[in-house]
C-alpha cells in the first residue's frame, strides 16, 4: 500500500539555468498536460518508446485511474506545462525488491540537469518503497542514454539481442542495466 508520504510527495527546484520545476505524484488533473507532452514527441523519439504514446486515449487513462502500487509515475512541470515524466513499475513475488524505471523529457528540456534530478529523485522514492534494486532497460543505439545511467551507478548487467522493436518494426538490443540502492546482507 502506497504510504502517504508518497502521495503528497512535492519538490520544488531550480535548474541551473534558473527554470524552476515542481516534481510531484501524476494525478487526474495531469490528464491534459500529460497528452500534451507526448504529442509534441519528435518522430525519431517515438521510435524507442514502449507504447503507442500518439494514442491519446492511452495516455489520457495512465493519469485518470493511476495505481501507485502498481507503477508510481513522477511528473516534472514548469508552470502548468508538464515537461518530463519518470514511472517506477513494481514487481511482485520473488521480485517484490526490484522496480523498472523509465523516463521521458520534453526535447527543450534535456541536456538541462532536469534527468539528473528526476533520477536521484526517483531514487528517494524507491528506497522508500524499500525497493533493493532499480533496473533499467535501454535500447543499445542510445548510447548518450546509457552513459548517463551509468555515470549515476546503474552497472549494465546484460544485452538482450534484438529485444526490442522499434516503430519501424526494427529489431534493435536492449541493455539491461542494474543500479543497488540498498546494500545486500552478507550475513547467514
Amino acid at each position: 500500500m502506497t504510504d502517504e508520504r508518497i502521495r503528497t510527495f512535492r519538490k520544488l527546484i531550480t535548474l541551473k539555468d534558473g527554470a524552476r520545476v515542481l516534481f510531484r505524484v501524476l494525478g487526474p488533473p495531469d490528464e491534459k498536460a500529460l497528452v500534451a507532452l507526448f504529442q509534441a514527441v519528435a518522430a525519431d523519439d517515438l521510435r524507442y518508446i514502449r507504447s503507442d504514446v500518439r494514442d491519446q486515449a492511452l495516455v489520457a487513462g495512465w493519469a485518470q485511474d493511476p495505481d501507485y502500487d502498481r507503477v508510481l509515475p513522477i511528473v516534472a512541470l514548469v508552470q502548468d506545462r508538464i515537461v518530463g515524466e519518470a514511472t517506477l513499475h513494481f514487481k511482485s513475488g520473488p521480485h517484490a525488491h526490484v522496480a523498472e524505471l523509465r523516463i521521458f523529457l520534453a526535447s527543450d528540456f534535456r541536456r538541462r540537469g532536469l534527468g539528473l534530478q528526476m533520477l536521484e529523485m526517483m531514487f528517494e522514492l524507491a528506497r522508500w518503497r524499500d525497493i533493493h534494486l532499480l533496473e533499467a532497460q535501454i535500447v543499445a543505439d542510445q548510447s548518450r542514454v546509457i552513459k548517463a545511467f551509468k555515470k549515476l551507478g546503474f552497472e549494465q548487467q546484460g544485452l538482450l539481442e534484438d529485444y526490442f522493436l522499434t516503430s519501424e518494426l526494427e529489431p534493435r538490443d536492449v541493455a539491461v542495466l542494474v543500479k543497488r540502492l540498498l546494500a545486500p546482507q552478507d550475513e547467514f
